[in-house]
């Protein structure tokens, strides 16, 4: 088995050198490539990947922009290897991964798996709050986790694998972004393919952005869930639904302080108090603490003001995905 990393990249040839940096430190002791597909970046990263190419067997592309997941498809395309492994450019990965997914995949095989995330100690304060709030089992990245079996798990694209015949089977990653995982995983699926999630090939993912970005990503991330939900309706669950019921029970919880009802308030408090708490504990910081309750309430925020709005265009109005959010869809 011979593994081919598919890394796209956009505008950051920083975020490149830390992730070859890392690369170049595997532990992992057979053959395996980097494929590093420029998709249409003003600033290139050509230069740090020739830093490397002693280092490690490299291939660079240069290509035009379409988006993540075609720069995906095209780098699997170019690849000789039989097991492909994609990481995010804002990804640090430990020296063990590819030891374990090796170890995995030997004891079960299958043709598609994905790793969580974990935080650096040299992570930044707001990167690990954000860290929190998308990984942890109080917020909707615990939903999602535990909403989902460990043998049959949705990847997600900064830290996933996928075989080269479920790739040409499946002809990789569609055109919407974000959302292009879990649809490719739910394709996969339905093709006779089975996914699962290996706990021990995390990775070190540094989500290099601030609280506008982040509000803006997960707000996407809201409105792609009812657009897959319309297209593979068998695979929609409740759960979805909480962050847009978490929001709409805390309006409630205003409205009903006008006839002096405070109960439904106060367990919105014991929340964040037990986010602050959890969080300043895991990460012995109390500031971290705080600016973890900053980001779970703009994870909930923006997640659910973003599938109430895609519910409402797609479900209820019954618009087409393509004209109700065309910046969710690169044209290839």
């Amino acid at each position: 088995m011979i593994f081919s990393l598919i890394i796209p990249v956009y505008n950051r040839p920083d975020e490149v050198d830390e992730l070859l940096e890392s690369l170049a430190k595997s532990d992992y002791n057979e053959a395996f490539e980097i494929v590093l597909v420029e998709d249409g970046s003003a600033i290139p990263c050509k230069d740090v990947v020739m830093n490397y190419q002693g280092k490690l067997n490299i291939s660079y592309y240069f290509k035009t922009n379409s988006g993540p997941g075609d720069s995906r498809n095209f780098g699997m395309r170019k690849a000789r290897g039989d097991y492909f492994i994609i990481f995010d450019s804002d990804c640090i990965i430990p020296s063990q991964y590819l030891t374990e997914v090796r170890k995995e995949l030997n004891e079960k095989y299958v043709d598609c798996f994905g790793g969580p995330d974990k935080a650096l100690d040299s992570f930044s304060d707001i990167q690990k709050a954000i860290n929190f709030a998308m990984t942890s089992f109080l917020t909707t990245g615990g939903i999602r986790g535990g909403s989902e079996k460990i043998n049959k798990f949705q990847p997600r694209s900064f830290n996933m694998g996928i075989s080269k015949k479920a790739f040409q089977a499946s002809n990789g990653f569609g055109n919407i972004h974000p959302g292009e995982d879990p649809d490719l995983s739910i394709r996969l699926w339905n093709l006779g393919f089975e996914t699962r999630l290996f706990k021990n090939a995390y990775v070190y993912h540094k989500r290099r952005i601030d609280w506008e970005k982040f509000s803006v990503q997960v707000n996407k991330f809201g409105k792609a869930r009812p657009i897959l939900n319309s297209w593979y309706p068998e695979h929609n669950k409740i759960t979805f639904f909480f962050p847009s019921i978490f929001i709409l029970g805390l309006l409630l919880a205003f409205l009903l302080l006008i006839i002096n009802f405070d109960f439904l308030l106060q367990i919105y408090f014991v929340y964040f108090i037990i986010i602050f708490l959890t969080s300043s504990i895991k990460n012995k910081n109390l500031k971290i603490g705080y600016y973890s309750v900053i980001a779970v309430w703009k994870q909930f925020f923006g997640y659910g003001t973003g599938f109430i709005e895609s519910f409402v265009k797609i479900i209820v109005l019954r618009k087409k995905p393509q004209e109700a959010f065309p910046n969710m869809f690169f044209r290839i």
